[in-house]
């Protein structure tokens, strides 16, 4: 019932005897079926019952022959030179094959036997008999003369399909492949060229009565270029893959060495003009390994090197998997081969076509994805993933280099073939307590997913997901490891698979700010090889929260990454997909990406911030005027200067006139002692503001101020800025509690204001802050320790400002500020302005001092030991610092005394 094949180590122990019983058994047993002819009825009726009585019997005849040692009778069997071979096949091309298996597919390529007078008798209609009596002439210039007329007879012919086969056969048996003459032999194979290269359908048949003659040819520099060029127009015929199948075992056997390395260079350039989609990689592979290799002869081995250099060309270095155990003289040499011949993928299209395409070739390059890969399900076996679970962690570690030993020796090409109970047992050591563990699972995840290609993603069940969590370790080499299984994972499915896991990783802030941003710089390095960049849209979401991140190199990695978004896909696709993003994220996203162009479906009022930002503080605002009642027609005129629909325009400036109604400010989710936390301030010392801080107090503004506030102290154009801060000055005195709730977030905003060089904002703004502070002082506030550090260090280091009426305001609010912050709080702000590196500021806080000692001496008692500080300024080389120190301390010993 199974055949031979199962039992053969069963019965290996078998002594002589006992192996001639079983064989005269299983012989009886066939002929007891065939004479008693109880054969199984079946539903597809008598033509399928007979089949199953020839199977049975040959598999009980196969097995018989195998156990008393001697060899089936194949029907198949080789060509001779001596003409065509004997088979037992019928001639039934195209018919219906068995089910059990495909060797009625093989036999039928096989030559039945004809005879040279059947031959010239079906052929009387076609050629001359006086051409066939020439063909078998003793005389070499009457066969040249002959094959000559045959040759002209076969161009003339209209059908030559029919005739096909018989030609072949005549020009193998008349003159025949032992032809001695050049000149014939040449001729010979020409016709046969002709007729593989011009009937549209050419009999496998045909390539098998030839090709030992031709392969023989090939060895013979006379006649080396014709023969090539014939083996070149059968593989057009018939297929590479049918034509190297038969040449591997002619060229084994063959007792002249050029015929094999002949034959292999002729198998370099089908490689080169075929390509590798129709052959059998792995037959190809072991026929290099396993007898070019191996040859004695320079010659073989060399053109053995450049065939494996072409297959390079067109699989890749995954070949040099298959040849690892070559000598080292041999993998140098192959290494050279390969640099010459380097991998062109897709790049490299074949050169030539195939008319019928090898069928069986081609199913079989195209299920194993070129190179072969093997089952390795039976070594997957339960202790070994039992043992990936072990409590002994050496066991287990044990257990994961058996994975990577098990791929190793299948070459690193494995099929998926129970590998999703081995991703199970892998995941669990994802979250294993021994981190070297960790990350040699994530190298063996990386290796599997190289070696099974595509077909990883659904092998692996969700595996991605924890592979990611793995990228917020906070050791490099764990987030180094996890890149380098990505990097094996990308080339083996394509990111476009990967996305949904990386945006869940993305949005996870348990990645930590360095996991981040190195998965940020991952993806900018991917993104732009993705075969559909609209699938990368999903991770802007996560990425545009990112650009808000406390750390800066995940900001930045973010918004390189959405960069590279937007160059592959597009504004229109970027801003459709971030359409949903809260007013002050959209307004950081517009103005990080540069977005120019605002799209349907996102809001008027993002609408007036993109615009508004992305444009410089010069393009299309200079004839703004600050006030209300000139707004419409300015923003319609800078509408209409960018390139906005008029309409647009329309609805923008509805819209703002809409909100006049609402509440200026908004403090319902405001927390404040949140926000003071979040901010990071360096106390005393001041600091340029950061881009992130910026971005915060961007949100912050959006969040609690009324958008037209909010658009007007966010605008480039400065004059905007002022109609702002007019709009505040307006509500100063009914909105006192308000103010004071949000008072963090307007001097975060004056910073920004002071570190800009625009004096008309900045005199506006030193006009506005005295009105607030006297306000402040009226509901008799006091700056929190947080308020201060965010505005005082910036006050005083601007105090030096190089506009003198700029300094003389600042002076003022200077001493205005023990109002709403006591004096001892506010010296050492001041003290700190003593060390400052503009020397404007280091005279103004020498004269504040000593104008706080004038008029408040009996509140700056401690004041005293810091009196050296000033002193030390007595020996500066600038006389106006010198000056304002002596009149400072002249000052302190007036009020203090000695």
């Amino acid at each position: 019932m199974v055949g031979m094949k199962p039992l053969e180590r069963s019965l290996e122990k078998l002594d002589d005897v006992r192996k001639k019983k079983l064989s005269d058994m299983i012989g009886s047993a066939t002929d007891t079926v065939l004479s008693s002819g109880t054969v199984p009825t079946s539903s597809s009726g008598a033509a399928t019952s007979a089949r199953e009585v020839t199977d049975s019997s040959t598999m009980r005849r196969s097995a018989a022959s195998m156990l008393s040692g001697k060899k089936p009778i194949h029907a198949a069997a080789p060509a001779k030179k001596s003409g065509p071979a004997k088979s037992t096949a019928k001639k039934t091309d195209g018919g219906p094959q068995s089910k059990a298996s495909a060797a009625p597919e093989i036999e039928d390529v096989e030559p039945s036997e004809m005879s040279l007078e059947e031959i010239e008798e079906r052929l009387n209609s076609v050629v001359k008999t006086e051409t066939i009596s020439q063909l078998k002439s003793t005389v070499w210039k009457e066969r040249l003369e002959a094959i000559g007329m045959l040759k002209q007879d076969v161009e003339n012919l209209t059908e030559l399909d029919k005739s096909a086969e018989l030609l072949v056969r005549l020009l193998c048996a008349v003159p025949g492949w032992n032809e001695k003459n050049v000149q014939v032999q040449q001729q010979v194979i020409e016709v046969i060229t002709y007729i593989a290269s011009t009937v549209k359908k050419f009999p496998k048949r045909c390539v098998v009565l030839c090709l030992l003659g031709i392969s023989e040819r090939v060895a013979d520099i006379k006649t080396r270029a014709p023969a090539m060029k014939c083996l070149t127009a059968f593989c057009e015929a018939v297929g590479p893959g049918f034509v190297f199948e038969r040449l591997y075992k002619i060229m084994k056997e063959h007792k002249n060495p050029k015929v094999l390395s002949e034959g292999i260079l002729w198998m370099v350039s089908a490689v080169e003009d075929f390509g590798t989609s129709n052959l059998k990689l792995k037959d190809i592979i072991d026929f290099c390994k396993d007898t070019g290799l191996q040859s004695s002869a320079a010659a073989t081995r060399n053109s053995t090197i450049k065939l494996i250099g072409m297959l390079h060309k067109f699989v890749g270095p995954d070949i040099k998997g298959f040849l690892s155990d070559v000598k080292p003289a041999l993998l140098s040499a192959l290494d050279a081969e390969y640099e010459k011949n380097p991998f062109e993928g897709a790049a490299a299209p074949p050169k030539r076509t195939v008319r019928a395409l090898d069928t069986a070739s081609s199913t079989s390059a195209a299920s194993s994805d070129g190179l072969p890969r093997e089952d390795i399900s039976s070594k997957i076996t339960p202790a070994l993933l039992k043992n990936l679970g072990s409590p002994d962690w050496k066991l287990r570690l044990e257990s994961i280099e058996a994975v990577n030993k098990i791929v190793e020796e299948a070459h690193k090409r494995i099929q998926p073939t129970g590998t999703v109970d081995l991703f199970t047992a892998l995941r669990g050591r994802l979250n294993d307590s021994n981190k070297n563990l960790v990350m040699a699972t994530l190298s063996s995840i990386g290796v599997l997913a190289s070696a099974m290609g595509p077909s990883v993603e659904k092998s692996s069940k969700g595996i991605l997901a924890d592979v990611l969590k793995c990228i917020g370790d906070n050791k490099k080499h764990m987030r180094e490891c996890t890149l380098t299984a990505l990097d094996s994972w990308v080339a083996a499915t394509q990111l476009d698979k990967m996305v949904p896991y990386i945006a869940v990783a993305l949005g996870d802030q348990k990645s930590g700010s360095e996991g981040r941003k190195d998965l940020f710089d991952w993806l900018s390095k991917h993104v732009s090889k993705m075969s559909d960049p609209a699938e990368a849209l999903p991770l802007l979401k996560p990425s545009a929260s990112s650009l808000m991140d406390k750390s800066s190199e995940v900001r930045k990695a973010a918004e390189t990454f959405m960069n590279e978004v937007l160059k592959i896909c597009g504004q229109a696709a970027v801003a459709k997909n971030l359409r949903d993003l809260p007013s002050p994220t959209m307004a950081i996203v517009a103005e990080r990406l540069k977005l120019s162009s605002v799209h349907e479906g996102i809001s008027d009022s993002v609408k007036t911030v993109t615009t508004s930002m992305s444009l410089p503080s010069k393009g299309g605002l200079k004839n703004i005027k600050p006030g209300l009642n000139d707004r419409s027609s300015n923003v319609g005129k800078a509408a209409s200067q960018r390139g906005v629909p008029a309409r647009a325009s329309v609805t923008m400036i509805s819209s703002q006139d809409s909100l006049q109604s609402q509440a200026l400010f908004n403090i319902k989710d405001s927390n404040k002692e949140d926000r003071e936390r979040r901010v990071l301030v360096r106390k005393f010392k001041f600091e340029e503001p950061r881009r992130e801080q910026i971005d915060e107090l961007k949100v912050d503004l959006f969040k609690h101020f009324r958008e037209d506030v909010s658009l007007r102290l966010w605008n480039s154009d400065f004059k905007r800025q002022i109609d702002g801060i007019e709009l505040l000055q307006k509500a100063l005195p009914s909105s006192g509690k308000e103010v004071v709730e949000l008072l963090d977030i307007l001097l975060r905003w004056f910073v920004l204001r002071f570190c800009e060089s625009n004096t008309t904002c900045l005199l506006k703004v030193l006009d506005f802050l005295p009105e607030l502070f006297d306000g402040l002082k009226d509901q008799s506030y006091m700056l929190t320790e947080a308020e201060a550090a965010i505005f005082l260090p910036c006050l005083i280091e601007k105090s030096g400002h190089n506009i003198e009426k700029v300094r003389e305001k600042m002076g003022e609010l200077i001493k205005q500020m023990i109002n709403i912050y006591s004096l001892p709080k506010l010296l050492p702000y001041i003290l700190e302005g003593l060390r400052s590196k503009n020397n404007r500021t280091r005279i103004e806080c020498v004269d504040i001092i000593g104008y706080f000692m004038d008029h408040n001496g009996t509140e700056v008692g401690g004041l005293l030991k810091n009196l050296p500080s000033v002193a030390a300024l007595t020996a500066e080389r600038d006389g106006e610092i010198r000056k304002a120190a002596l009149n400072t301390l002249a000052t302190a010993y007036k009020n203090l005394g000695g």
